[in-house]
């Protein structure tokens, strides 16, 4: 008598580990290679902040171009109107009538003109308001030549341009030191051509 025998199959999944483990394999491998290579935080709030620093040069540039646009500083040799003197002269004389024009014209120069000398040009400064005003530099300069008033405690300056005009400044206090100083800033001759006394 045939006996048969029943035989019961179970069926294994073949892939199952392999596929298991070969997840677990790459997983590993992801972060083994992640920690070597970090990424960078990519939210704007962790960004690197960058800082610049502007100082300014602590030597300054020594080149001819900046040397040329740098300006150079006007200091003031002399700011002042004519002296008292002439003033008070002329007005003790004015009241003859002959003196009369003289003394008006003291007045004037006395409250209505300026002169000034700087390192870099003289001026001259009239008007009422001081509207009429006249520039020269030094480099212009031909001759400068003084004439005494009074006793010698003013002068006139005659400043000859290189063109033929002359600067007549009336009763300047210091003229001589004037003179002097127009001249060596004039790359002058510093032998100051002085005439006699002219009366005041």
């Amino acid at each position: 008598m045939a006996v048969a025998t029943a035989t019961t199959t179970t069926t294994t999944p073949i892939l199952s580990p392999t596929t298991t483990l070969t997840r677990q394999t790459l997983h590993t491998s992801f972060n083994f290679f992640a920690n070597l290579h970090p990424t960078k935080p990519t939210s704007r709030h962790l960004r690197p902040i960058t800082k610049l620093q502007v100082s300014s040069p602590t030597n300054p540039p020594t080149t001819a171009a900046a040397a040329a646009s740098k300006p150079t500083e006007e200091t003031i040799f002399f700011d002042g109107g004519a002296h008292y003197g002439d003033l008070l002269t002329n007005l003790l004389l004015g009241f003859t009538l002959v003196w009369l024009p003289l003394t008006l014209a003291a007045v004037f120069r006395a409250f209505y003109l300026r002169y000034r000398f700087t390192n870099l040009r003289v001026t001259v400064i009239s008007g009422l308001t001081g509207q009429d005003r006249s520039d020269f530099s030094y480099k212009v300069i031909k001759d400068v030549q003084v004439v005494p008033r009074f006793i010698g405690e003013w002068g006139d300056v005659i400043i000859t341009l290189k063109d033929g005009t002359k600067v007549d400044l009336r009763s300047v206090p210091k003229f001589r030191e004037i003179a002097k100083y127009c001249l060596s800033m004039a790359d002058k001759s510093d032998v100051l051509t002085e005439k006699g006394p002219k009366g005041f």
